[in-house]
């Protein structure tokens, strides 16, 4: 990975104290932007919908095939804890 954000938390789940971790099927395309988000894993509180915003943020390295870049899919886990 070449950068990531880290997610905001909803209210609600702040307010809920909820904590967990979410997981998404994704696809980093040629220039290694993050697309095609879905939850695998759901956490519920609106922390999905703040998970798919920050990996739409992210970036990675292409994956390679025959020296050119392709896109490729991926799973990422995404992880809410409260300090």
């Amino acid at each position: 990975m070449l950068h990531s954000e880290e997610p905001e938390y909803s209210e609600e789940a702040r307010k809920a104290r909820y904590s967990g971790s979410i997981l998404l099927a994704i696809d980093v395309d040629v220039n290694g932007r993050v697309a095609n988000v879905r939850v695998v894993k759901s956490l519920g509180l609106g922390l999905d919908e703040k998970a798919k915003e920050a990996v739409l943020k992210w970036r990675f390295r292409p994956a390679m095939a025959g020296g050119r870049p392709v896109t490729a899919p991926a799973q990422v886990q995404v992880t809410f804890h409260l300090l």
